[in-house]
């Protein structure tokens, strides 16, 4: 981390006011969400990011672990104990726990149905901030259009609605609009000033390679004409000449950003600290106040791959990300949180000796404390790993269990074959969420509401209140209706 931001952590951590606490209201708010970044997550991509360094790897403090404030946040729905990322982002940018599945919709209207979510919408903060004269900014390795980065902009019964082509005829008919025109249409202060992910499909028909219902079908091409200055860029070197004071929309891949472990070394696409510190530049250029959310997306898509190295990839470049903010902001006048939606079934144990690789099989210690000459051996004859899953796509299913493997890339080996349905109707092998607390590391004016265990929507309450909200934001009549 940067001495300077050092310096200020520790100026807010002990008196940066009289009484001893930071100020209560800020010019600017970060919200960073490692999508499925759970306490195991954290942990283990500490070790990762430490022996990437050349620590042993234990010893390691990511960032955001050196924030002031921290808090444990219960993710449940409203109608499910283990969560999903459209009900628990929903529940931080609008106040309200409501369903799995559904993006700002309250809690009575039941997932897919039109007009149910049409008489029941809910007000996300980006609009709140957008009407009070804020700017506001999404920036997400996975699709534009994901149920995540969906949450700052639109309203759907259906978090699979990302292009018009998911929607039936009668949905259309009665008034449901999918997500991707919901993007290109958000009004609210004249529009998103920065919204950089992937998802160009969703936008895109047939003949320019995406899938939209008609072939000719161009929604940044609308987004272009209600503005003469907003900017369509598709690669890093794009993003980085649009200058202040162009609103811009970056799609930098067909549907999620590629893989941290899978991206080429001449990629044209820009990593999330890059894309993060652009946002920044825009935002701040207005002078007028902030809000801007960051998703490291696919720290969740590893998990659900099986691949913890996959997620320990992603998670040490949400880090990234984080630590490049902090050199870019300052703390005294902007609020940065970094939390997770939910958390994965990564298991993390086996007695490993200090330093022993986080991706590896367990070397344990001998009687005196040392570290062995090689692999623990589990009673049926074969080593295991550090790291592996409760349920997934690596579960074992035939005796005698096989060598596990410890590439990058490699499924790790899990207990339950978990089936997960598509968009499609198809099923495929997957790892599922895991239903335990998050952390909640909090930084900056407002970061005191901070502490204790949590409910998740409360995460809106401290953003809004920090930015001055307070009376702009509709409140919900009985917010804890839903517990």
């Amino acid at each position: 981390m940067r001495p300077i931001v050092l310096l200020l952590v520790a100026a807010l951590a002990g008196c940066a006011v009289q009484d001893g606490r930071p100020p209560e209201r800020a010019r600017n708010v970060i919200l960073f969400i490692g999508d499925g970044m759970g306490v195991a997550t954290v942990s283990a991509a500490r070790i990762f990011d430490g022996q990437s360094r050349g620590l042993a790897g234990e010893e390691h403090v990511l960032p955001f672990e050196r924030f002031p404030e921290l808090a444990l946040v219960k993710t449940y729905n409203t109608n499910q104990q283990v969560s999903d990322s459209a009900g628990t982002a929903t529940a931080m940018l609008t106040g309200y726990k409501t369903r799995a599945g559904v993006i700002n919709v309250g809690p009575g209207a039941r997932r897919g149905h039109c007009a149910e979510a049409l008489a029941d919408p809910l007000t996300s903060l980006g609009e709140i901030a957008a009407r009070a004269g804020l700017g506001v900014g999404i920036v997400t390795t996975a699709r534009l259009t994901h149920a995540t980065p969906a949450t700052v902009y639109a309203s759907s019964p259906e978090r699979y609605w990302e292009s018009d082509r998911a929607l039936s005829p009668g949905d259309l008919a009665a008034g449901c609009r999918d997500i991707a025109t919901q993007l290109v249409e958000f009004s609210a202060g004249g529009g998103l000033d920065v919204a950089l992910g992937g998802g160009r499909r969703s936008v895109f028909g047939s003949a320019a390679g995406g899938e939209r219902r008609a072939a000719d079908d161009d929604l940044v091409a609308r987004w272009r004409a209600a503005d003469p200055r907003r900017r369509y860029v598709e690669t890093a070197d794009e993003l980085a000449s649009v200058a202040a004071g162009e609103p811009v929309l970056g799609l930098f891949a067909d549907s999620h950003m590629t893989y941290v472990a899978e991206r080429a070394a001449d990629s044209d696409e820009p990593d999330l600290a890059t894309m993060t510190a652009k946002a920044i530049e825009l935002l701040s250029a207005a002078g007028d106040g902030w809000f801007l959310m960051v998703e490291g997306g696919r720290i969740d898509h590893g998990h659900h791959d099986g691949r913890p190295g996959y997620a320990m990839l992603e998670t040490q470049a949400f880090a990234n990300a984080v630590d490049t903010a902090l050199g870019l902001v300052d703390v005294r006048e902007t609020l940065v949180l970094v939390t997770a939606d939910h958390s994965h079934v990564m298991t993390f144990g086996g007695y490993a000796t200090r330093g022993n690789p986080i991706l590896g099989l367990v070397v344990g210690n001998d009687a005196a404390g040392e570290p062995e000459p090689g692999p623990r051996i589990a009673a049926d004859g074969q080593p295991y790993t550090t790291l592996g899953y409760m349920n997934g796509a690596g579960a074992v299913q035939r005796l005698p269990r096989p060598r596990p493997d410890t590439e990058i890339d490699t499924i790790y080996q899990a207990l339950v074959p978990t089936l997960a349905k598509q968009s499609d109707g198809s099923l495929i092998l997957e790892e599922t969420h895991g239903g335990e607390d998050v952390a909640l590391y909090a930084i900056g004016p407002g970061s005191a509401r901070v502490g204790g265990v949590m409910e998740q929507d409360r995460i809106f309450e401290v953003m809004v209140d920090a930015l001055g909200l307070g009376d702009a934001a509709i409140a919900p009549a009985d917010r804890a209706a839903g517990r």
